[in-house]
C-alpha cells in the first residue's frame, strides 16, 4: 500500500476538529508504504540513526497528529519537545501519555524503576509534579499539543478496594489541572470501573475518557455504547492496541516487523468507523484523537486505510 494515499481523508478529518494518526512512528516496516528508503540512505543503505532521527518529518507529510509514547517513560525536555515540533508543519498535534511516575500506584519490580522496583508510588496523582515536571515544558507548544493521556496500569485490591476509592483519588487530581486550557483523557485497565460515577466525575472537569482496545478491557464497540459525551465540552481520544485476550508480548514477537496485516479485526474497524461517525456528526466542539498501534493488527498504516474505507463507503 502507498500511504500517502491516505493524506486527502485525513485531512478533511482534521479539519472537522478529528485527529487520526499511529502510536508512535519509528517503524522500518513502514519503509517502501509511508517512508521512502531514499531519504535515509548511507552508502547504499538506510542508516536507523538517520532514519529514527528525521522520519517523523515525512510521517507528518501525511498524518495530521501521533501519539507519542516515550513520554510514559520519562518527563519530556525542552530540547526533546523542540526537535519534535521542528520537523512538523504547524498544523501538526502531538498527543503525549503522560509519564509513568504519576500514574503507578505501585512499582513493579521491573529494572527500569530502578530503586522504586516494588514499592509504592510516593508520587502517585501528585498534582504538582506533573504540572512542574510535565505540563510546564510543554507550555510552549500548547498550540502543538494534541491530548495529553493519563494511562493507568490495571488496579488490583491491594491499590483501591473498590472502584470508588479510585474515583475519589481521579477527583481530586483533575480538580488541581487547567482543564478548560488543555485536553486531557483517562485510559483506565479495570473493566470495572467503568460505571457512571467515573463517567461523572470525567464530565465534570471536562475530561475525556480514552476509548481503548485492549487486552483485558471491554472491546471498542462495547466501550462506546456506555457513554460517548458531549463533544462541545469534553474531549474524545481512542487508542486502537490489542484484541481482546491478546498480550502485548505475544503481538510484539507474532507481529514485528509490522509491515502488513497479520491478524484484521474486522469488528475494531467497524466500531472505530462507528465512533468516527458519531463525532463527525456533533458541533466541532473539543477536539477528537483516535491512534492505532501496529500491536492491533500488525501494520498501523493498513488498519487505519481500513478504516477510512468504511468512511467511505457511507
Amino acid at each position: 500500500m502507498n500511504a500517502r494515499e491516505l493524506s486527502p481523508a485525513l485531512r478533511h478529518l482534521a479539519q472537522q476538529g478529528i485527529y487520526l494518526g499511529t502510536s508512535s512512528w519509528k517503524y522500518p516496516g513502514w519503509l517502501g508504504q509511508l517512508y521512502s528508503p531514499a531519504r535515509y540512505e548511507y552508502r547504499g543503505k538506510v542508516a536507523k540513526s538517520r532514519f529514527e532521527k528525521n522520519c517523523l518529518e515525512e510521517y507528518a507529510e501525511v498524518f495530521p497528529s501521533v501519539c507519542v509514547d516515550a513520554s510514559f517513560y520519562r518527563f519530556p525536555g525542552a530540547k526533546y519537545l523542540q526537535d519534535l515540533t521542528d520537523q512538523v508543519p504547524q498544523d501538526f498535534r502531538f498527543s503525549h501519555k503522560v509519564t509513568d511516575t504519576i500514574t503507578i500506584k505501585h512499582f513493579p519490580r521491573h529494572r527500569r524503576h530502578g530503586e522504586y522496583a516494588g514499592k509504592d508510588n510516593p508520587c502517585f496523582l501528585d498534582a504538582n509534579l506533573f504540572l512542574q515536571s510535565f505540563l510546564k515544558p510543554l507550555e510552549p507548544y500548547r498550540e502543538q499539543t494534541g491530548i495529553i493521556m493519563f494511562e493507568f496500569s490495571r488496579f488490583y485490591q491491594r491499590d483501591f478496594e473498590h472502584g470508588r476509592d479510585f474515583v475519589l483519588a481521579l477527583d481530586a487530581f483533575l480538580a488541581e489541572l487547567p482543564t478548560e486550557e488543555w485536553d486531557f483523557g483517562v485510559e483506565i485497565r479495570n473493566p470495572e470501573f467503568l460505571k457512571k460515577p467515573y463517567f461523572d466525575t470525567l464530565a465534570r472537569h471536562r475530561v475525556g475518557h480514552v476509548y481503548n482496545q485492549w487486552q483485558r478491557m471491554p472491546s471498542l464497540a462495547e466501550q462506546i455504547t456506555l457513554q460517548v459525551p458531549d463533544r462541545e465540552v469534553t474531549p474524545i481520544a481512542s487508542r486502537l492496541l490489542l484484541k481482546c485476550g491478546r498480550n502485548y508480548k505475544s503481538a510484539v514477537k507474532s507481529f514485528e516487523p509490522y509491515d502488513r496485516i497479520q491478524e484484521p479485526q474486522l469488528g475494531v474497524r467497524s466500531a472505530a468507523s462507528s465512533l468516527i461517525r458519531k463525532l463527525a456528526e456533533k458541533p466541532k466542539g473539543r477536539r477528537s484523537f483516535l491512534y492505532v498501534n501496529n500491536r492491533l493488527e500488525g501494520n498501523a498504516l493498513s488498519t487505519i486505510a481500513a478504516i477510512l474505507a468504511l468512511l467511505a463507503l457511507d
